[in-house]
C-alpha cells in the first residue's frame, strides 16, 4: 500500500507514504487515493478526513514521472487516459467530497502535491513547506486541474506567474496568497489540523455537507445561479434532524437568558 490511514476519533488520516520518493504519485497511489475516498463516502465513522505526506520532507513531489514518461510514450490518447482522466479524476473527487479535506502540508508540495492542496477544502501548512508548479519545465501545463484552480484560488496574475515561471513559493508567501488557512511550526501541523477537523465536527454532518456542496457548485456560477445553488441546499436541510436540535438548543438558551 502506498497509502496509511489511521482513524482519530471521528477524523481519518490519509498519509501518503513513499517517502523515498518524496511521495510522489505513481498511478498506484492515485488510485487507492481514489478508492479509498469512494469508501469513505458512506462511512458514517468519518466526519472530516486530513490528508499528508510521510516525513517532514515532502507532502508530495507531485506525480511520478517515470509514470508520465512511459504514457507519453504512448501517444496522446494514452497520455490523457493515464494521466489527465486519473489526475483531474482525485483532484475533483477530492473538491467535491461531501466531508470536509484538509491537506497537512509537511513539506514540498510540487506539481500534482500542490494541485491536491488546491483541490483540498482546506489547508494547513508547515513553516517549511514550499510549493511550485513546475510542470512547464517539462514541456506541458499543469494536467490535474492545476491551471483552473489556481487562478481561482490566488488570482489570475499571482498564478500565472507559478506556472509560467516553475519557480517555487515559500509558505509564508502561500499563506499571504491564500493558498492556506494557517501557517505552523512543523511540530504543531498535526495538531492544528485536527484542532481545525473538530471545530468542523461539532456541526451537523448535513449542515456541513450542505455548506462545502454549496460553496463548490456555486462559486464559479454567475451570482443568481449560485443563489439558486444556495437555496436549493439550504432546501435540503430544513427537514432534518441537525436543524431542529440547532434550533431548539438557540432557543433553549435564549429563553434561560431571559429569566
Amino acid at each position: 500500500m502506498s497509502i496509511q490511514v489511521h482513524q482519530a476519533e471521528s477524523t481519518a488520516v490519509i498519509t501518503i507514504d513513499r517517502p523515498h520518493k518524496l511521495n510522489a504519485l505513481d498511478y498506484t497511489t492515485i488510485d487507492e487515493l481514489s478508492a479509498w475516498l469512494d469508501d469513505a463516502t458512506t462511512d458514517d465513522a468519518i466526519r472530516s478526513i486530513i490528508l499528508t505526506g510521510s516525513g517532514d520532507r515532502a507532502f508530495s513531489a507531485g506525480a511520478d514521472i517515470s509514470c508520465l514518461a512511459q504514457s507519453i510514450d504512448g501517444g496522446t490518447a494514452h497520455a490523457l487516459q493515464d494521466i489527465v482522466a486519473r489526475g483531474q479524476g482525485l483532484t475533483k473527487r477530492i473538491e467535491q467530497f461531501p466531508k470536509p479535506i484538509i491537506a497537512a502540508v509537511n513539506g514540498l508540495a510540487y506539481g500534482g502535491g500542490c494541485e491536491i492542496v488546491e483541490a483540498a477544502h482546506l489547508a494547513v501548512a508547515a513553516d517549511h513547506a514550499t510549493f511550485a508548479k513546475p510542470e512547464i519545465t517539462l514541456g506541458f501545463p499543469p494536467p490535474f486541474g492545476g491551471s483552473q484552480r489556481l487562478p481561482r484560488h490566488i488570482g489570475r496574475k499571482r498564478a500565472l506567474e507559478m506556472i509560467l515561471t516553475g519557480d517555487a513559493v515559500d509558505a509564508h508567501r502561500a499563506y499571504e496568497m491564500g493558498l492556506v488557512n494557517y501557517l505552523v511550526p512543523a511540530t504543531e501541523l498535526l495538531a492544528t489540523a485536527l484542532e481545525l477537523a473538530v471545530r468542523i465536527e461539532r456541526h451537523a454532518p448535513t449542515a456541513v455537507h450542505a455548506c462545502l456542496a454549496a460553496v463548490t457548485r456555486g462559486i464559479n456560477l454567475p451570482i443568481d445561479e449560485g443563489l439558486a445553488v444556495e437555496a436549493a441546499w439550504f432546501a435540503t436541510t430544513v427537514p432534518t434532524a441537525g436543524v431542529r436540535r440547532g434550533l431548539d438548543g438557540f432557543l433553549g438558551r435564549r429563553a434561560v437568558a431571559a429569566e
